[in-house]
């Protein structure tokens, strides 16, 4: 993955307009953050192969980015980005590590569904 630059990552989210895809979103603090202190609270989202369709979608930010995709009855929303890159399936794939290098965010976009 590379660090984010708006003017690579927006043209990708463009590719994606109007298309049934499928989004793998997650965000977490790492599942043992209260081992090391006990008074971290623990939080996690996660869907994986949600299928969408989003008619407009924006990276805006100075670093970590966020992303919004407007589906029909709302928004889908990631902050913190601050990697991407688009495989050689065609998927974008965005993230968001910590000063520490561990994932905080991701954002996965794909035409077919997760394995």
């Amino acid at each position: 993955m590379q660090p984010i630059l708006i003017e690579h990552v927006q043209p990708v989210i463009e590719q994606f307009f109007g298309e049934d895809v499928y989004l793998h979103l997650e965000t977490t603090n790492g599942a043992y953050a209260n081992h090391n202190n006990e008074k971290v609270l623990t939080v996690n989202a996660y869907i994986r192969n949600g299928k969408v369709n989003f008619d407009s979608g924006k990276i805006t930010g100075p670093g970590p980015y966020r992303v919004g995709l407007k589906i029909e009855l709302g928004w889908i929303y990631a902050e913190g980005l601050t990697h991407w890159e688009l495989d050689s399936s065609g998927r974008l794939l965005l993230a968001g590590h910590d000063a520490e290098g561990k994932l905080a965010v991701a954002l996965q976009i794909s035409r077919n569904p997760f394995e």
